[in-house]
């Protein structure tokens, strides 16, 4: 079974961002989603130090050192973004002003809680940061991550044993096999993105799938 690449991944849940929403792209592979973007849809990317209308991925000799995500990556500005203070830049993730968050995860339980801030080492700092303020702050949560850690194990799993960000609040998750939402009666299988049985994908996921022919 060939899973989805990471840049496959970020383009398929591209696709899913409704035209002229204000949206704030995570650190790691959400980065990847600005690659994806359709500039007449009218997207605009939020970064958490600061930036509204942020653009794509800087390329070689368009990199500017000062232009940079909340990963620290060199980023591009569209035509009418800004630079604002890091408290404004929080007033807006927690006042309700962000129609959607892109997160990256390492668990995410059937009931929509979220852990992808800590992996419960002993000794680890805590840096939750700005993920609980987006987790809560925004009008969706979708969470890019693999559906299994490097391991085997399951990232969708019953409970979360990781130390939790947000308690029901992701409303989908893609992974490099299958877009899932989050509803009233479960977890719902919106598409495989792989050739694969219900049955398999059910056995690579901690937790049990609703899937289409279920609904």
């Amino acid at each position: 079974m060939q899973r989805l690449t990471r840049n496959e991944m970020a383009k398929r849940l591209a696709q899913d961002i409704a035209p002229g929403s204000y949206v704030n792209i995570g650190i790691g592979m959400p980065e990847l989603v600005a690659n994806y973007l359709d500039p007449a849809d009218e997207i605009l990317l939020h970064s958490e130090n600061g930036i509204l209308g942020m653009g794509p991925s800087a390329q070689e000799g368009e990199i500017d050192p000062e232009l940079i995500n909340a990963g620290k990556k060199p980023v591009t500005l569209l035509m009418g973004g800004s630079f604002f203070h890091h408290v404004d830049s929080f007033a807006i993730m927690r006042g309700g002003h962000l129609d959607l968050c892109i997160m990256g995860g390492m668990q995410v339980s059937s009931a929509g809680d979220l852990a992808n801030w800590s992996l419960g080492r002993a000794g680890e700092p805590p840096a939750v940061g700005g993920a609980m303020d987006l987790a809560v702050g925004a009008k969706k949560v979708f969470i890019l991550m693999e559906h299994n850690s490097k391991d085997g194990t399951p990232k969708i799993v019953e409970k979360c044993t990781l130390p939790v960000t947000g308690l029901g609040v992701v409303h989908r998750v893609y992974t490099d096999l299958a877009v899932i939402e989050f509803t009233p009666q479960g977890m719902q299988v919106i598409e495989k993105l792989v050739d694969m049985s219900d049955k398999e994908l059910q056995s690579l996921t901690g937790a049990i799938l609703r899937f289409p022919a279920e609904r």
